[in-house]
């Protein structure tokens, strides 16, 4: 019995998933700096880019459940970056807000993704190279949402 497809060098996900948990652990003395994890850092992200989303857009943005979501936000607004707050037109509705402490850290977040780059580039890759891997992980992320999206709604 040749089992070939169940070697872990002819696994598609391996590589994707080691370079995430390297480019994560790569992020680490950078968030340090700030007190943050990197899901913590994630979800700054999305509020820098537009404060006031609700639970579920966050949700949607980050690809995760709410339940996942949830006890993250709680320990952020623990930290006092942010402050959860019910909607005026939804009550079901969660609404995320930045605090001033919040918003103050963006300013220290900005050199993060330059260092990070610099830390990915070498002889071998070059800028272009992530350029283009992004490109294709982002579109297998909407291939891989979309599927997820029809088949947990049939």
């Amino acid at each position: 019995m040749n089992n070939t497809q169940l070697q872990l060098s002819n696994q598609i996900c391996f590589p994707i998933y080691s370079a995430s948990r390297l480019i994560t652990k790569a992020y680490k003395p950078y968030l340090d700096e700030l007190g943050l994890t990197y899901p913590q850092y994630l979800v700054l992200l999305v509020l820098w880019e537009n404060d006031g989303l609700s639970v579920n857009q966050i949700t949607e943005k980050l690809l995760l459940n709410t339940n996942t979501l949830s006890p993250l936000l709680k320990r952020m607004e623990k930290m006092e970056l942010l402050q959860r707050s019910r909607c005026i037109e939804d009550e079901r509705s969660v609404i995320i807000q930045l605090t001033t402490k919040g918003k103050k850290l963006q300013k220290r977040a900005v050199p993060i993704p330059e260092k990070l780059i610099g830390e990915l580039l070498t002889d071998q890759i070059q800028m272009e190279d992530i350029l283009q891997l992004k490109d294709t992980l982002c579109q297998l992320i909407s291939a891989m949402s979309n599927k997820t999206d029809h088949t947990s709604k049939a």
